[in-house]
């Protein structure tokens, strides 16, 4: 399975990107997440969808402001994220599970695919 993310860039406080992975190689079959990683931080988890839903968990960090979503024909999720704070800056990478059971996992060790990470940086 390959994961390919892309759609960060710079952008200023309160405005908006949306982050798209494209996966191939598979049948989409997988639970799919959304990790950041800052300098000198630990990769943390920031959404995450499971194969059957439509309905995604949200690190407290950012509910309200971001939202996952996924379409299954495209072989895509999608992260559009309002209301950038400078704490959001990080490499964003997604991830795909096909380890996980049932509920959204949270933690990075479940999910045994990664894509490359886009970079997003978000200045005051």
């Amino acid at each position: 399975v390959h994961l390919q993310a892309s759609g960060g860039g710079p952008v200023q406080d309160g405005g908006s990107l949306r982050l798209s992975c494209v996966a191939s190689g598979g049948t989409f079959r997988y639970h799919m997440g959304w990790f950041r990683q800052a300098p000198g931080k630990e990769r943390e988890f920031v959404a995450g969808i499971r194969r059957s839903s439509s309905t995604a968990d949200y690190a407290d960090s950012v509910k309200g402001r971001f939202t996952m979503s996924r379409h299954n024909a495209r072989s895509t999720v999608y992260l559009q994220m309002n209301s950038l704070k400078p704490e959001d800056t990080a490499v964003y990478y997604c991830a795909a599970s096909t380890l996980i059971s049932s509920a959204v996992s949270y933690s990075p060790l479940t999910y045994n695919y990664w894509g490359q990470g886009t970079q997003v940086t978000v200045s005051s």
